[in-house]
């Protein structure tokens, strides 16, 4: 197959003859790695009508490039880019210059600056990488969700696969999360109670600019889910952090002008601390007081492998004033982007007004081989392995953690996959995450996850969904040295 004409054009002022142009071109193209070695240039009969130039001008330009071995015949079958294409020829480059346009000036708002630290794209080249929400190969159920994805790609399911349902959802994805999903949260809802999102992060933006406006406030949880604290802020509503507890969000700390209360009572993050039922039903008593909603994001249920979890916040509500948020993206993989909003048909109608707006729907395809992978058992079957999977790594770096005199500042009660922790109050853990990463070690600093001026230093977060059991110790190991080191040598925050 030939390149397209389309990728051929001749520039208005180029100087020199139009062979000279196209000898040019093509060379750029091949030395600028756009043309492939071994890749077919149009016929000459058509690049010259694509030009509209003579035929013979475009033969000759070809013939050039021949010689000068950039191209290379085939008999009959045309000319291809040469194997051996020299060094580049003696042209002027484009000329280029800084913009015209004064960015600062024309940027109206602005999204960049926020708190969400960057992860290393290699991370898994890393010997120890104790970090978040990354899938295990090692646990993810590839051949099955292969055969789903297969499944969707079908002739039976051609509709699903390309049509643009607008404002909708998959139908079989929808109806599962609401008969099966759903229940198991203790959560009764109606299918047009039901919105699918791209992630829980989609889910917490579609809430955020439905729900709050400039003179609106926002209470949520600190330290908390960084994009979260983005999200809000880029709403430009009166934030308002409760410092949470070894419970979670406490109730009576949330400022009673509050309108909309984020929360994650499974496992806060990134504390990993689980809300008692009682302090549940005090927050919607206090909600209910305050005439406020509720927006519970129910963080990693789905990893309580020490215990049955707690019913859902939303499962206790009877004033539909909890938003419920959902996500698929943690207990399968990270990049799938698909999570669920739960709430009252006012709201869903919404937000789904503003989902189409924004993005129409999630990808057919991916909402239809969720569908299948999730009806089909493998989602449950894949949970249960990661759960005893976790559990064991869980222990290993429980263990690992008392061995190298290490404090844990909070764990799940129901599991979870990581362990918040707390360094010495004189160590920047920016800075150990640094000098760690050059030993092969990945920790997740916890800096990010506050708010203020003032934010604590010394906390990090240990993750054990991506590192194998037996790497576990010795990663611990080097941790716990490093934070020694950092005391010893005076490389420590001042």
């Amino acid at each position: 197959m030939a390149l397209p004409v389309e990728t051929f054009f001749l520039h208005p002022d180029h100087q020199g003859t139009l062979q000279s142009q196209i000898q040019q071109m093509i060379a750029q193209g091949i030395l600028s790695g756009r043309f492939q070695s071994g890749e077919k240039l149009p016929s000459t009969r058509k690049l010259a009508l694509h030009l509209g130039v003579s035929r013979i001008t475009v033969t000759l330009a070809y013939t050039e490039l021949l010689s000068n071995d950039y191209l290379t015949s085939r008999g009959r079958s045309g000319y291809y880019v040469s194997r051996n294409a020299p060094a580049p020829p003696a042209f002027k480059p484009a000329p280029s210059g800084p913009d015209a346009v004064d960015w600062t000036r024309a940027i109206g708002n602005r999204y960049s600056g926020g708190q969400t630290p960057s992860k290393p794209q290699d991370w898994a080249q890393y010997k120890y990488p104790f970090i978040y929400g990354q899938a295990d190969p090692i646990l993810f159920d590839h051949a099955n969700w292969r055969l789903c994805a297969l499944q969707a790609l079908g002739q039976r399911d051609f509709t699903p696969l390309t049509t643009d349902y607008y404002d909708q959802d998959d139908p079989q994805l929808i109806e599962f999360i609401a008969r099966h999903t759903l229940p198991r949260r203790g959560i009764s809802a109606r299918l047009e109670q039901i919105l699918i999102t791209l992630g829980a992060q989609n889910a917490l933006w579609l809430t955020t600019q439905v729900l709050l406006t400039q003179r609106r406030k926002a209470a949520f949880e600190d330290p908390c889910y960084h994009a979260l604290r983005d999200i809000l802020s880029q709403s430009r509503c009166h934030l308002a952090p409760v410092r949470v507890d070894q419970d979670g969000l406490p109730p009576d700390a949330i400022p009673p002008d509050a309108d909309v209360i984020f929360t994650t009572p499974s496992h806060q993050c990134p504390t990993n601390g689980t809300m008692p039922m009682d302090r549940r039903r005090a927050l919607l008593d206090r909600a209910r007081e305050m005439d406020a909603l509720i927006v519970e994001d129910d963080y990693e249920f789905e990893m309580s492998f020490l215990k049955p979890p707690s019913p859902a916040l939303k499962s206790l509500d009877t004033d539909g004033r909890v938003i419920y948020v959902g996500s698929f993206s943690k207990s399968l993989f990270p990049g799938l982007r698909l999570g669920y909003l739960v709430g009252s048909e006012p709201f869903i109608k919404e937000a789904r007004a503003l989902r189409a707006s924004v993005l129409r729907h999630p990808p057919g395809h991916i909402q239809r081989t969720a569908a299948y992978f999730l009806s089909l058992g493998h989602y449950d079957a894949l949970i249960r392995r990661m759960g005893t999977a976790l559990h064991e790594r869980r222990e290993t770096m429980q263990n690992a953690i008392a061995e190298n005199n290490l404090q844990i500042a909070g764990q799940g009660a129901y599991g979870g996959s990581s362990f918040w922790m707390r360094a010495p109050e004189n160590v920047d853990t920016v800075q150990l995450a640094a000098t760690l990463q050059k030993q092969g070690v990945l920790i997740e600093p916890g800096e990010s996850f506050f708010g203020g001026d003032d934010r604590p230093k010394h906390f990090y977060r240990l993750a054990y969904s991506s590192i194998p059991a037996t790497r576990i110790s010795d990663g611990v190991a080097i941790v716990a040295q490093a934070i020694r080191d950092a005391q010893t040598s005076g490389a420590i925050r001042k």
